[in-house]
């Protein structure tokens, strides 16, 4: 309610502007309030969908595999932890139960080869039989590469597209009929930002993520009538080994670690970002900073512009090499 003594001082022609102004304020602090429910109730959503659901994580030991596996274990989830060393499995199975609460579950491990197709079905059969179903499924595990098309062996482009593509389909494949069965099921695929745009020199992991995205949007649309998620992360240069381990052209280790590879995002703070987007059950999520998120951008809306940068940029790299 306006004073008389507001009135007087107050010009007729201001009056409204004044009583509008006072209504904003509780306006904006309504606003909050109400944003800020909103997100305490999605927090408390996630946590309770994340607390206590089977969780697979494959490429464990190691990088991102590693980090998620660590804020999920800290989030409540019971832990399957895959990978190929069955020593490391078990020394930081015992790192993780040594770090956090009572509240938290004791992870098992299983021992397989992504890439060894052979070993995919018996695990996940291993898997099923331990905990009788799984909530989410984490591909983490994969591999990376360096090299020329014209000097590559087939049998590395075998190679990354098995432990890259075939082995996560192979493994989701195993798991999915008995999600289909509960009417809940969850997967996640850790692709990259090069499974939607190719640059120079890594023709065999550009490609292993091509399929690999391809493969897990038509799974998406086909799982939707069985009420199963899917979620797709697309990470851009995180701080791993990845391009140390990576694959040459002959097949040895590339050994190297790359200038933008040291200089991306810390693989917790990407771990963190992928159990956001399980938690709210988010369909595909990019992780990446400016510059290669407007390149997947240009090369939908200007293709020849975005093929032109790139073999400006493998002729960089090629000369740069031969210096």
């Amino acid at each position: 309610m306006v004073s008389q003594a507001t009135r007087r001082f107050v010009p007729k022609g201001k009056l409204m502007d004044y009583i509008t102004s006072m209504a904003i304020v509780p306006l904006l602090v309504g606003c909050m309030g109400i944003f800020g429910l909103f997100k305490l109730l999605q927090w408390v959503r996630m946590k309770a969908y994340i607390q206590d659901s089977v969780v697979v994580i494959t490429g464990a030991t190691s990088g991102l595999g590693k980090e998620c596996a660590k804020v999920f274990h800290a989030a409540g989830a019971k832990l399957i932890l895959c990978g190929r060393s069955q020593e490391k499995l078990e020394e930081f199975v015992s790192e993780l139960s040594a770090t956090h609460s009572r509240k938290t579950h004791r992870p098992h491990i299983v021992v397989f080869d992504l890439a060894d197709s052979d070993t995919i079905v018996p695990a996940a059969n291993e898997i099923l039989q331990y905990t009788g179903y799984v909530d989410i499924l984490i591909n983490n595990a994969g591999i990376s590469y360096r090299g020329t098309i014209m000097d590559t062996a087939l049998e590395v482009d075998k190679k990354v597209m098995e432990t890259n593509y075939f082995g996560p389909v192979a493994l989701t494949k195993a798991i999915l009929p008995s999600m289909i069965a509960k009417k809940q099921g969850h997967i996640v695929v850790i692709s990259s930002i090069q499974g939607k745009i190719s640059i120079p020199f890594r023709s065999a992991y550009a490609a292993s993520k091509h399929a690999t995205q391809a493969f897990f949007d038509c799974l998406r649309a086909e799982m939707q009538q069985h009420e199963i998620d899917v979620t797709v992360i697309c990470p851009g240069y995180i701080q791993t080994n990845l391009s140390l381990n990576a694959l040459t052209a002959d097949g040895s280790k590339y050994g190297v670690m790359d200038k933008n590879t040291a200089s991306g995002r810390s693989p917790a703070e990407v771990a963190q970002t992928v159990l956001t987007a399980v938690g709210k059950k988010k369909k595909e999520v990019m992780v990446a900073d400016m510059l290669p998120c407007l390149a997947v951008f240009l090369r939908t809306l200007s293709p020849r512009l975005f093929f032109y940068i790139m073999a400006m940029r493998a002729k960089k790299e090629r000369k740069a090499k031969d210096s």
